[in-house]
């Protein structure tokens, strides 16, 4: 069992980034990933989602999406994210807000499901409610349902990323770290077979400051004012890992870094 986790999408260099990369794995093999999962919280001009990007995405071949702290940037997610199982926000949200944290979706061929989950980290982040006992309560539903499960941990602070790592490690398949939009280089399988990500890495321009045009992010920095950042448009890269499980347990056989120049 293969699956692609595509790093926080951002912009339309990053849209351009991801539907590239994947009509070249359609040409080079076909079904090469039986689930392709991508971060898009920042796929709107840096900020947000739409349903026409969602809708992009999910054509070029995307199998679920996730989120994060910008998962409500763009107002019009209000009108289709309860009706777009594909998609997923935080589940750490409080229970009375729009959407789901978790979502079971098939394979490209049909033949077995993946959980995807989404939460988000409490450490310099905002007031979400606890994700280590949200991970524990969301599993007993998933579980049921598959041996793969995978979650996008939406965190700022490495140390609460990595406990996670260590509090997820054979509960599920694997935990892939993002929001930081910087690739770490500390992917490894977990002694009791959780693959493992600091953080992914970010899908768009590299010559940016995490995505936004280094002279406005200057700009704010020298003179303390509030500044529009804009996306940026250089030296646009799609980073991503892969994950291969084992058919019959659901754990991680390995875990590979992957950066794609456009």
């Amino acid at each position: 069992m293969k699956i692609l986790f595509i790093g926080d999408i951002v912009g339309n260099p990053g849209r351009r980034a991801v539907t590239e990369f994947l009509k070249k794995l359609n040409r080079a093999s076909e079904n090469l990933y039986d689930f392709i999962v991508a971060n898009a919280e920042n796929a709107a001009g840096g900020r947000g989602l739409t349903f026409d990007i969602v809708d992009q995405l999910l054509a070029a071949g995307v199998s679920a999406i996730t989120t994060g702290n910008h998962v409500w940037d763009q107002k019009e997610i209000l009108d289709f994210v309860d009706t777009t199982p594909q998609l997923i926000r935080p589940a750490n949200y409080p229970t009375q807000v729009p959407g789901r944290g978790f979502t079971i979706v098939p394979s490209v061929d049909g033949r077995a499901k993946l959980g995807v989950i989404n939460l988000a980290g409490q450490v310099f982040m905002n007031r979400y409610t606890n994700p280590f006992h949200a991970l524990d309560e969301i599993l007993t539903e998933v579980k049921v349902e598959t041996p793969y499960v995978i979650l996008d941990f939406h965190a700022e602070a490495t140390s609460e990323k990595m406990a996670m790592g260590w509090h997820a490690d054979s509960k599920i398949s694997a935990v892939i770290g993002t929001h930081t939009h910087v690739q770490t280089a500390d992917e490894r399988i977990l002694p009791q077979g959780t693959a493992y990500i600091t953080d992914v890495g970010m899908t768009g321009p590299h010559d940016s400051v995490i995505g936004s045009r280094i002279d406005k992010v200057v700009e704010s920095y020298l003179t303390m004012m509030p500044t529009r950042f804009g996306v940026a448009k250089d030296n646009v890269k799609l980073n991503a890992v892969e994950i291969e499980l084992d058919d019959e347990t659901g754990l991680a056989l390995s875990i590979e870094r992957i950066q794609y120049q456009v």
